[in-house]
């Protein structure tokens, strides 16, 4: 037997509480679009936006809003600075979006502001440029690869869970058919994505495919929470985050892969019952993997949030609201969705004797 830290008895009603996890999830959204309206949408970082990353440490304790009025006097008013790392490595990240200046040009103009700043010394520690046409063509790459990833998943599952390997095919090919028509109208990438998942949503919706279509809500559902979290704590949309996004997507296709396959082999049992009550019972069989899952997971991301420096703090920042919300979604996002489009257990009892009798 496996190591369980929940009781084989336990019966927590999370199909009762479904409403509460609706409106808690439609509330973090809709505060994070808003933060997203009020300021111009998300911040991009240097590798999406194009310009110049400066990382300068000081000898001492030193307050951003000093830093900031010392680069503005000296006609850098559009850097924005944010303290790279721990608190206490008084280590600071200067985001200059300038494209056609001479980085040493730039080096210099810091250096200058900085030196009037009393009673500290900074010390620039790298200086990195990233032109526009690259950081364009990055961040249509990034869109790409998300994009990508959520319609093989949906195709997989489809699949691995319905047996509908051919539905799938053709909701793939409805898909790239529509993503053609909106290219012949010059639809700007971002839209086209957009588009392109709200057809994929759509089309698994159409064909039935019920299971696709919960696991990729899940999947959308982790990536906007993640996204409206970075925006309220203004960080910046760069290629670490992106790749912290598609690990979130795994992740989380992961867990809702093992709560699905648990109600798809309890559909199949003789016992006639609720479908609320098959998932009910699931969720509670899958949980000890759950949380022994998550809670491993969070802690080795969460010693890489303290312990691994400024280099990658936004990524495991990102994994850990990304391995939160992905284990919250497969319960309250996933399931939920798939009772309320999904089959009857009477329906599913039906099929399983015809076989049999066949």
């Amino acid at each position: 037997m496996g190591l369980q830290i929940v009781r084989p008895d336990t019966h927590i009603n999370f199909m009762e509480k479904r409403k509460l996890g609706l409106i808690l999830s439609l509330l973090i959204i809709f505060i994070g679009l808003v933060s997203l309206i009020f300021k111009g949408g998300l911040h991009y970082g240097i590798d999406f936006a194009g310009g110049i990353n400066i990382q300068v440490k000081s000898s001492q304790e030193v307050d951003v809003k000093k830093i900031k009025s010392s680069l503005k006097e000296s006609g850098l008013s559009e850097v924005r600075v944010q303290r790279f790392g721990m608190d206490t490595h008084n280590e600071f990240l200067l985001r200059i979006p300038a494209t056609k200046v001479n980085p040493e040009t730039v080096r210099g103009q810091v250096e200058k502001a900085l030196d009037k700043s009393k009673g500290s010394n900074f010390k620039i520690q790298r200086l990195e440029m990233v032109g526009p046409k690259v950081g364009s063509d990055l961040k249509n790459k990034a869109l790409k690869a998300l994009f990508y990833a959520v319609l093989l998943i949906s195709i997989y599952i489809s699949g691995r869970f319905e047996q509908k390997w051919g539905t799938a095919a053709i909701m793939a090919i409805g898909l790239l058919g529509g993503l053609y028509v909106l290219q012949l109208f010059s639809v700007p990438l971002s839209y086209l994505i957009l588009a392109a998942l709200l057809i994929t949503l759509g089309l698994c919706w159409y064909l039935r495919l019920n299971y696709a279509l919960g696991a990729i809500v899940a999947l959308i559902h982790d990536v906007l929470v993640t996204l409206v979290i970075f925006s309220l704590l203004n960080k910046d949309i760069d290629l670490t985050t992106i790749a912290a996004l598609l690990t979130i997507i795994g992740y989380s296709l992961n867990d809702t892969i093992v709560i699905f396959d648990r109600i798809r082999e309890n559909l199949r049992s003789k016992v006639s019952r609720p479908l609320m009550q098959i998932i009910n019972v699931s969720i509670n069989q899958t949980l000890s993997r759950t949380i022994l899952t998550s809670g491993t997971s969070m802690l080795v991301v969460l010693s890489l949030y303290i312990l691994g420096g400024g280099v990658i703090h936004d990524f495991a920042l990102a994994l850990l609201i990304g391995i939160i919300s992905g284990t919250y979604s497969s319960i309250f996002v996933a399931s939920p969705l798939l009772l309320g489009v999904g089959p009857t257990p009477e329906k599913t009892k039906e099929t399983n004797e015809a076989v049999n009798v066949s």
